[in-house]
């Protein structure tokens, strides 16, 4: 008896349970599926910024190789070792250069001893021949014999010109301050210059990390908005919340295509950069482009766009709610962003606004639609123009370039950044 009584209240609750929890999850379904229709005219800042990501690298980055072969024997640097200009990065085994030098100042000495004699020679036959003691061809012999040391001599000072010049260059100094960011090889490691095979071997790679660039690829809707020396605003990735300015160095002249996306290579100069920054970080960078400052605005769905039949120029317009009913407004739109839209006339704060076409106005339509003749100009909707033009700034005044679209054909406002993009059509019924 007791089994049963302890089955039937098992039973129980899990109807109860499962009662409840359907309840939530329509309750919860209810609550996703509903969607605003209506927004008010409020008071907000607006800015609009265009976006490019770009990899941090140094603005001066130089591989560092020996001029001629030999073998590490100092390298007093290692990884991430801050370097003075002028001083040692390493230095190779130079014995053999010392010996070859030591051979050298001999045969400089020798030339000139045999230099000396040649000339000593050379006048008592002048003499000689002066007075002439000796033949012509004894006389041009000493004076050849002369010039061929002189020429001797010469020869030798040059060759240790040359070792010595080679001797300069078993020492690598820093040409800046720097930081060391490879160190490939080690001490004992034979090396090739930088005039053989390969362009010689890499013994390490420095960098000015007091100034790093970013290299970002603007798209090609955006890069006319950029500007050389303009400042824009970098954000690291890897370092939260660090933010710092940069200027706009470089814009190539050529488009190039980056994961599909055809847009031009920038370069952004970053100056005082913070210790955390380091190369090879991924950095975002936003150029401002337009704002505004407590300004009227209203949602973007809010703002539609339709051609006048009359003077074939394209409107604003937003439906207000006044007395309970929809009334059409038309509107004087300046900048946008990703959200908002500024109103710069045609509202008030604190009115308003549909979201969507309004019953009627799409009960009309539904109606123009069906007497028109089939084949001839209804109210088709307007097909998604390309992106705007440059933004409109703060009291740009109307809109500038209008989007494309038939008449009675609502369609939603300028892609973001101002007033003069090309609007993109808005479905039927004010549905997304």
């Amino acid at each position: 008896m007791r089994k049963w009584l302890v089955l039937i209240l098992a039973g129980a609750a899990g109807y109860l349970g499962f009662q409840q929890w359907r309840d939530w999850r329509a309750k919860l379904q209810a609550q996703n599926g509903a969607r605003l229709t209506t927004a008010l005219v409020i008071q907000t800042n607006i800015a609009f910024a265009v976006n490019a990501a770009g990899e941090i690298s140094p603005a001066e980055q130089v591989s560092v190789r020996p001029e001629i072969n030999g073998r590490i024997e100092t390298l007093p640097v290692d990884l991430g070792d801050r370097v003075k200009k002028g001083d040692l990065l390493f230095s190779l085994d130079d014995k053999e250069l010392q010996n070859q030098r030591a051979s050298g100042v001999t045969a400089v000495a020798r030339a000139k001893l045999e230099l000396d004699q040649a000339e000593r020679n050379f006048k008592r036959a002048e003499e000689l021949h002066a007075d002439n003691l000796i033949s012509q061809e004894i006389y041009e012999n000493t004076k050849t014999a002369y010039e061929l040391a002189k020429n001797a001599l010469e020869r030798s000072q040059k060759e240790l010109a040359i070792i010595e010049e080679r001797l300069t260059k078993t020492q690598v100094v820093a040409p800046f301050d720097c930081t060391v960011l490879t160190r490939p090889v080690s001490i004992g490691q034979a090396v090739s210059g930088s005039g053989g095979f390969n362009s010689g071997t890499e013994v390490l790679t420095i960098a000015d990390l007091n100034s790093m660039i970013i290299n970002a690829h603007v798209n090609q809707a955006d890069v006319p908005r950029l500007s050389v020396n303009q400042e824009v605003e970098v954000a690291v990735e890897a370092v939260a919340g660090l933010k710092v300015t940069g200027i706009v160095e470089r814009i190539a002249p050529q488009a190039t295509i980056k994961n599909n996306i055809k847009g031009f290579a920038s370069r952004v100069l970053l100056t005082n950069v913070d210790q955390r920054v380091r190369p090879g970080m991924t950095a975002n960078v936003k150029v401002p482009v337009a704002s505004a400052d407590n300004v009227l605005a209203v949602p973007l769905a809010a703002v539609f766009t339709e051609r006048n039949p009359e003077t074939q120029e394209m409107e604003r317009f937003a439906y207000v709610l006044k007395g309970g009913a929809y009334e059409k407004r038309n509107l004087q739109v300046g900048i946008s962003d990703y959200f908002y839209a500024e109103i710069q006339g045609g509202l008030r704060a604190g009115e308003v606004v549909s979201l969507e076409l309004p019953k009627e106005e799409r009960e009309k339509q539904a109606k123009q639609l069906a007497a028109t003749p089939p084949g001839g100009e209804g109210q088709a909707r307007a097909a998604p123009g390309p992106r705007g033009g440059a933004p409109g700034g703060p009291g740009a005044g109307t809109t500038g370039a209008p989007g494309r679209g038939q008449p009675g054909s609502p369609s939603r406002p300028a892609t973001p950044g101002g007033a003069g993009g090309t609007s993109a059509a808005r479905p039927a019924g004010g549905s997304r």
